[in-house]
């Protein structure tokens, strides 16, 4: 099945960007694989977004790290069914603005491929996490002020509680696609997780 017309890949090639697909490993808050196949995509509009944030983070020297992007609603069921914490995790009902291909979960990465401090790891769900957290060090309130200075630079909007994530403004503006109508191949072996 072709992909929807409306996602485009990110490589780390055209995108400049490095890829670390988090969910496509065991090395993520369920400990285990969630999608069959590592892949990375965007709808066109939050594409443009994520080009324009890499220039901005390229001024000052800085580039990308991403850890997902599009989760189709199969993936989207299954992180749900294992940790059902709406603080962190959109309720499948409700359609995560992943499964639009409308977010991004990423950081900031210097010179040398090495992650900026930010006080917590990714999918860490602690009010440490949250954007304006004060219960870190200074370097990772800098780091973290100068990644939402350059995503919302470039359009995007920020999620309170996770410092990693950003979606595009009015996410539902998108249909939410499963993996067969995005055409993602990303959930091929089912990418379901029992309940613990």
């Amino acid at each position: 099945m072709p992909l929807n017309e409306n996602l485009t890949e990110i490589t780390a090639e055209e995108f400049n960007v490095d890829l670390d697909l988090r969910y496509a490993t065991g090395i993520n808050f369920t400990g285990r694989a969630i999608y069959s196949r590592g892949a990375c995509f965007l709808n066109l509009e939050a594409a443009e977004n994520l080009r324009r944030a890499v220039d901005l983070a390229a001024d000052i020297g800085l580039r990308f790290k991403l850890f997902d992007g599009f989760r189709p609603t199969e993936a989207v069921q299954a992180l749900w069914d294992h940790t059902p914490n709406p603080d962190f995790l959109s309720a499948p009902s409700s359609g995560s603005p992943h499964s639009r291909g409308a977010a991004i979960d990423l950081t900031l990465i210097d010179g040398a491929g090495q992650e900026l401090e930010m006080g917590t790891a990714f999918d860490a769900m602690t009010p440490m996490s949250y954007h304006g957290a004060r219960d870190i060090s200074a370097e990772a309130q800098r780091n973290r002020a100068i990644l939402l200075g350059v995503m919302t630079a470039a359009g995007w909007d920020f999620y309170r509680n996770e410092w990693w994530h950003y979606q595009l403004f009015r996410p539902r503006r998108y249909p939410t696609l499963s993996d067969k109508t995005a055409g993602s191949l990303m959930m091929e072996s089912g990418g379901h997780l029992e309940a613990k």
